[in-house]
């Protein structure tokens, strides 16, 4: 008697999700204010922009120089908050940082404008009110919150990653308790208890067959395509999905000691390793902001001693302005929003400046190979007819005794022979041997489908098709016997087949100096096969998921820049610890999510395209970080001197934005290709 959980204690696991899936909306509705604010912003010193070159007519106590005060201000102390409370932050730690930098300029110039339109007379020097730096203050405000935006709407959601894998857990599990099967939350399962798991259901926890038989799809946690069959004394993992027998199970691991515990701990563990590489730009300024407001003090400092103090005033004021890192604060997110939108067209997402970083010093690329470089589903390779008969004569009894079978094997078999448009006469007292095949009658004849055990169970000799058999074997393939009367008939091999671009994927990143590694959950003989097929010289095989990772990080250790290639959970842990985790879009959500490079198109040549888009992009941001530096590198000292006109420097540091956005531009028109 099967008794169901109450409605009442399975609401607390339905609610749960919707408060997570609540939080998800809520954290990209915030996400979206900040952009609709930035676009604000934008407006606002467009407007700002415009209005210094307008005819606007004065009004009594509101004249030009007021309306821009108006226009700015909120730019200024709003848009501005988060630069002025890092500014507080560098100076309570006693650094000086790219925001100190932009508050310290920006607000220089606030207040200068605000003085030559309300205080006039408190400046030394007779200023017209159209010589103001309102506008300069919020273009730099607004370009730099924009660049900081488009940085986190690409950045990566490692929290995604783990909530996944969660997911992969069964809600309940069945369990007898007391002499009765009842239904119990997953996670109250006790070490020790018998749990049944009936066809179609996922195995709750890791456990250890006592009773039944049957196929396990293990590939979401193995990697291994081909089923693997269940019987008494076999172990099970929770997660996996039992696709035939019914199985009684006894639970030797529950909680977080399962296999797939294993692999969020480990998920966690490699996310929060993963130090956030410092931007190349942030490295500058850590020694360029400390000199311009060195240089800035020093102009002041040397006018004013010499007794001119307006112009020590706009020396200092014209050194910050054409400082002021408006060029390099859109030089990274400028080159990314390019590059990542090229990416995307041809099919590729790019996570983050961090990624770009990591591609160029890349030396190691790592493959699992189910669902990777092979198709990730059992396909018919080889029929050997053995007693004279034709290979569609072979093909037709094994898929006619096959069909209607939910068996990956027989599905592979039925497949082909409708491929070749092969008509299957019906099958007569079909009956299913675990763990060694199926026989049935066909046409009057008594056939046999299976492996060796099969056969001699049955004392049937198969001396002559062993051989064959092996040699098929000895290339990765599952090879079956297809006996007919009491005699074999011919062989039937089924393999997982490679992608048709994968060799030329693996000639490309030869080509490049890569070094290839094939990792995989797969057994030794076929992994190697695949390998001889790809010109692989290095296989890693028969590797758990926990292992996968460290492995990952033993090649690091070497010094190695790594990236790892992969599309299932059991690649979860190697995508997020190493340095690029490429995932490939068919796969599943969770290696998608915890990778940092994803190929939607399910192409494996795209590794290649998005390792050399990576490269590209990270060039041209270093492109962009040159023109952001190269007018302040010049302007700087010429300011110093009293030779460059504040408007001369706000020109001059809008000229150097204009040269990054326009080199960003040109990555559009690149060609990046196999060839």
């Amino acid at each position: 008697m099967q008794h169901r959980l109450p409605a009442h204690l399975r609401e607390p696991r339905a609610r749960d999700r919707l408060d997570a899936q609540t939080r998800y909306h809520r954290a990209h509705g915030v996400l979206a204010l900040a952009i609709l604010r930035a676009g604000a912003f934008i407006a606002l010193a467009a407007g700002a922009t415009l209005l210094t070159w307008a005819p606007i007519p004065a009004l009594p106590w509101f004249t030009w120089g007021v309306w821009l005060f108006i226009l700015v201000t909120p730019v200024q102390f709003i848009g501005g908050w988060s630069f002025y409370v890092g500014s507080w932050q560098a100076i309570r730690t006693r650094t000086i940082n790219m925001d100190f930098l932009i508050a310290l300029g920006t607000t220089v110039a606030y207040a200068y404008s605000v003085a030559v339109v309300f205080a006039p007379n408190i400046l030394p020097v007779k200023v017209e009110e159209r010589e103001v730096y309102f506008e300069v203050s919020a273009v730099i405000i607004a370009f730099v919150l924009l660049g900081k935006y488009m940085e986190e709407i690409i950045k990566k959601r490692s929290s995604a990653a783990v909530r996944k894998l969660m997911d992969l857990r069964p809600a309940v599990a069945h369990v007898v308790r007391a002499g009765a099967e009842v239904e119990v939350p997953a996670e109250s399962i006790m070490a020790g208890e018998i749990l049944v798991v009936r066809p179609g259901d996922r195995i709750p926890t890791d456990g250890e067959v006592l009773e039944g038989a049957s196929s396990v799809d293990e590939s979401m946690l193995t990697g291994e395509s081909m089923p693997v069959e269940k019987s008494p004394g076999g172990k099970v993992i929770g997660g996996t999905l039992n696709r035939s027998g019914v199985l009684r199970c006894c639970a030797t691991r529950v909680g977080k000691d399962t296999a797939l515990s294993q692999i969020i701990k480990l998920v966690e563990e490699a996310q929060a390793s993963t130090a956030q590489v410092q931007r190349i730009a942030d490295q500058v300024t850590a020694y360029f902001v400390p000199a311009v407001v060195i240089v800035a003090f020093l102009a002041f400092s040397g006018w004013w001693l010499a007794g001119n103090f307006p112009q020590a005033l706009l020396a200092f004021i014209a050194v910050l302005i054409i400082s002021c890192p408006c060029a390099l604060g859109v030089a990274t997110p400028a080159a990314l929003m390019v590059g990542v939108g090229k990416a995307a067209e041809a099919g590729i997402l790019i996570r983050g400046a961090e990624v770009l970083e990591r591609a160029r010093k890349l030396n190691v690329v790592v493959f699992d190979k189910t669902g990777t470089l092979t198709k990730g589903e059992p396909n018919v390779t080889d029929i050997v007819p053995l007693d004279g008969g034709t290979e569609a004569d072979v093909l037709r009894l094994g898929a006619a005794v096959e069909f209607g079978s939910e068996h990956p094997l027989g599905e592979a078999i039925v497949r082909a022979a409708k491929h070749r448009a092969i008509a299957l006469p019906q099958v007569v007292g079909f009956e299913a041997i675990a763990g060694q095949g199926i026989r049935g009658q066909v046409d009057g004849h008594q056939v046999l489908l299976g492996n060796r055990h099969l056969f001699s169970t049955q004392s049937i000799d198969v001396a002559d098709a062993d051989t064959k058999m092996q040699r098929l074997e000895q290339e990765g393939k599952t090879a079956m016997i297809v006996g007919v009367d009491g005699k074999p008939s011919g062989i039937i091999a089924v393999a997982d087949t490679l992608k048709p671009e994968a060799r030329e994927a693996i000639d490309a990143l030869r080509s490049e100096r890569i070094e290839i590694v094939l990792l995989t959950g797969d057994n030794e003989r076929t992994a190697k096969a695949i390998a001889r097929q790809l010109g692989i010289d290095r296989v890693i095989a028969e590797v758990l998921p926990g292992d996968k990772a460290e492995i990952i990080r033993r090649l690091r250790s070497e010094g190695k820049m790594v990236a790892m290639v992969g599309d299932g959970v059991n690649d979860a842990p190697a995508l997020a610890t190493a340095n690029i985790g490429i995932a490939i879009g068919s796969g599943s959500d969770v290696a998608k999510e915890t990778g940092g490079i994803i190929l939607i198109k399910d192409d494996v040549c795209e590794v290649v395209i998005a390792i050399r888009l990576s490269r590209l992009t990270l060039r041209k941001v270093k492109q962009n970080l040159f023109w952001a530096f190269i007018y302040n590198s010049i302007g700087i000292p010429i300011a110093a001197l009293g030779f460059l006109n504040p408007i001369v420097a706000a020109a001059a540091m809008a000229l150097s934005s204009l040269s990054v956005i326009i080199n960003s531009a040109l990555l559009k028109r690149a060609k990046v290709t196999l060839a």
